[in-house]
């Protein structure tokens, strides 16, 4: 008989304005232990060193993960001109450097290039997988790692600040699977002065903005403190690019033992996602079809 998970059944979002120096999992970890959740998990990796918006989802909130994983998602970065790096960003050592600096109307004139489906290579040190292992953990062995181009969609890549001829401020809104350390090795490249990331914030991840975010030292203030539960953010809140249909009590009951059955109002389309609620609890993400949700992922909420 496998052994049941302790904690609290608690579901919800929470938004983290995560600190630099730590790794998002231990983010994680924290906010669990803090709110003695029984399950947690996070909606898109941040590098360690990097800051800003984690959303992190608690117990049923797990299961919209998914959803915020394929959003938008933005990020203020700074690039260090001259200088490419191991890691392709500051915390690696530097292994080519350029005298060339390009002036701010070139690097205006680079960034189209970078808008709209592109193929990128992520980072040698990158958590991708290359048979079996992680490319970070080949390239710590010394390996020459060799990372096959990804599809990528760049909404925009604007830049907002120069702060000096060495450094340059951009805003990256991008989608799943971005690597803003690519994104500023490939323009280091096309400007002909390497560069990489010396620092990075993201701004918002669909619907979560930092704005929404809490710090962690707050989280650690509070720890096992019932206070923490008005942090959260409802389950929901990671379904807002999903149409909402409402069902009655005995449609919901159906839906729950994973029987389609019949909404009551929708402007879902034929066999679009979508997700069901009733008297304004969220039932399941299910497929449309011809006024049925059948259902895919179902809520398992107290009463």
């Amino acid at each position: 008989m496998a052994r049941r998970k302790k904690g609290r059944d608690i579901s919800g979002w929470l938004v983290i304005d995560k600190p630099a120096g730590l790794s998002s999992n231990a983010i994680v970890n924290k906010v669990r232990w803090a709110f003695d959740a029984r399950k947690a998990g996070h909606a898109g990796t941040l590098d360690p060193e990097a800051t800003g918006v984690l959303a992190i989802a608690l117990g049923e909130a797990t299961k919209t993960v998914p959803y915020i994983t394929d959003a938008l998602k933005a990020y203020t970065f700074t690039m260090r001109l001259g200088q490419a790096t191991e890691t392709d960003d500051a915390e690696g050592e530097v292994t080519k450097t350029s005298d060339a600096r390009p002036d701010d109307e070139a690097i205006r004139a680079a960034l189209p290039a970078f808008v709209g489906d592109i193929q990128q290579v992520p980072p040698q040190f990158s958590a991708v997988k290359i048979d079996g292992a992680r490319a970070y953990a080949r390239a710590r062995a010394g390996e020459d790692v060799e990372i096959a181009a990804r599809p990528l969609h760049v909404d925009s890549l604007t830049m907002l600040a120069r702060p000096d001829e060495d450094h340059v401020t951009l805003n990256l809104v991008c989608g799943k699977g971005g690597y803003v350390r690519s994104i500023a090795r490939d323009l280091g490249e096309t400007l002909g002065c390497f560069a990489h990331v010396r620092e990075l914030r993201r701004i918002w991840s669909g619907p979560f903005e930092v704005t929404d975010a809490v710090t962690l030292d707050t989280i650690e203030d509070l720890a096992k403190d019932r206070a923490l539960d008005s942090l959260l953010l409802p389950l929901e809140t990671g379904l807002s690019t999903l149409p909402e249909l409402r069902c009655t009590a005995e449609a919901a009951s159906r839906i729950r033992h994973g029987n389609p059955a019949e909404v009551l109002t929708s402007d879902a389309e034929y066999g679009e996602e979508a997700w069901a609620s009733c008297d304004g609890q969220p039932v399941a993400v299910g497929i449309y079809r011809a006024g049925l949700l059948h259902p895919t992922r179902v809520f398992n909420l107290p009463d």
